[in-house]
């Protein structure tokens, strides 16, 4: 039976997605697992598998187009299977680019292209298309002749450096950072925010991660972090208060049955945050490993749609940064993000002495639809108390 290869949607908001090459070719076998196509939405470029086993036929999706979430671009057949009777008035195949025919207004084939460049990085397209380099011309470097960024720059920098630059400069947005910009003034402008402080003695954070950072690398193959520690400390809390994991919705609160952590992550054009899911039941490992591919596929700009999908709660920290606290703005429709500063030392009263401790703030942005006052404090109380005592709560 043919299956559909349709437009993948990577978020509710999605609309569209730009089909930026085809992997595989019309006629091509294909394995279930294999990599079809890219596309690029408002989030990443991001590689399509195949779901089943057979032959890649009937393809309509044009390279460079956007095309609405849900349409069928191609179909996966059975070896001599054709293509569904009722597709093909509505889905011709897509021409060879020897064959495409241009009306005499047009000076490039910009609707039909076949990626004759090859594979081509997402970072690497981006600065090609900003400088207005022409792909098919360049010869790329990496692993069987895929274009990279570094290919790209080289060609920048050995342009005439004798152009007088203008007067005042323009910075287009990537996708990323436009989807950001209008994120974040929505929620700022339509959210109820209120923000509450902690300070917390990291003492036995510390000592933990010291503990059980050799044993996590063993296991896993990757180094713990404190934030790794905290997503876990974090979905723990969340499980006892679940208002703070809930979600706001046109129709009032939802009370999310699992608890998937999102974690802020800082790539090349803003700020992505992908998924954790299941946090509370994870172990460290489980979580550190998660963490270090979410993170390794953002910043090659090849986060998958389930790695954004689904999140009730999102941590973010700046602490790395050098940065003692600030407040950060909710993601919608969760009701809560977590802000964390850096770890400093500095001198604390303990028991009617003097002490140098190692403190850290956490402050949480709340939406005033669904929390209280009271409920955020009482969870951040239980969090606090758990990275005083983070043994006790990750038995």
């Amino acid at each position: 039976m043919a299956i559909s290869v349709v437009m993948p949607a990577l978020e509710m908001a999605q609309e569209t997605g730009k089909l930026v090459s085809w992997l595989k070719k019309e006629g091509d076998k294909v394995s279930k697992g294999d990599l079809l196509l890219e596309i690029e939405t408002d989030k990443a470029v991001m590689e399509v598998e195949a779901t089943a086993d057979g032959v890649l036929g009937g393809i309509t999706g044009e390279v460079g187009t956007d095309i609405p979430v849900g349409q069928t671009i191609a179909w996966i057949l059975k070896p001599g299977e054709e293509v569904p009777a009722e597709a093909k008035p509505h889905t011709p195949a897509v021409a060879p680019v020897a064959e495409a025919v241009y009306s005499s207004d047009e000076t490039s084939p910009q609707s039909v292209t076949a990626n004759p460049a090859g594979r081509v990085s997402p970072k690497a397209r981006r600065l090609a298309k900003d400088n207005g380099i022409d792909l098919t011309s360049v010869r790329g470097s990496g692993d069987g002749g895929e274009i990279l960024a570094s290919d790209i720059q080289a060609l920048i920098d050995g342009a005439p450096k004798n152009v007088p630059a203008p007067a005042a400069q323009h910075e287009s947005l990537s996708s990323i950072g436009r989807l950001m910009a209008e994120r974040t003034v929505q929620s700022w402008t339509t959210v109820p925010h209120f923000f509450l402080q902690r300070e917390v003695d990291a003492t036995a954070l510390n000592s933990l991660r010291a503990t059980l950072g050799p044993e996590v690398e063993r296991s896993s193959g990757v180094k713990l972090t404190h934030t790794d520690i905290l997503v876990a400390l974090v979905a723990r809390a969340l499980a006892r208060h679940p208002r703070v994991n809930a979600s706001w919705i046109e129709n009032g609160i939802r009370l999310n049955p699992d608890v998937n952590v999102s974690i802020a992550m800082a790539v090349e054009d803003g700020v992505v945050a992908p998924v954790v899911h299941n946090a509370n039941t994870a172990t460290l490992g489980e979580i550190a490993k998660q963490r270090r591919e979410l993170t390794d596929r953002a910043k090659a700009g090849r986060l998958r749609p389930t790695d954004f999908t689904g999140g009730t709660f999102t941590v973010s920290n700046l602490g790395m940064f050098h940065i003692d606290s600030f407040c950060a703005i909710i993601t919608p429709p969760q009701a809560a993000i977590l802000a964390v500063g850096q770890i400093v030392e500095r001198a604390v009263a303990v028991d009617g002495v003097i002490v140098v401790r190692p403190i850290f703030s956490l402050t949480i942005s709340c939406d005033h639809r669904v929390l209280d006052g009271a409920k955020a404090a009482t969870f951040l109380h239980d969090l606090a108390e758990s990275i005083r005592e983070p043994g006790l709560w990750l038995k």
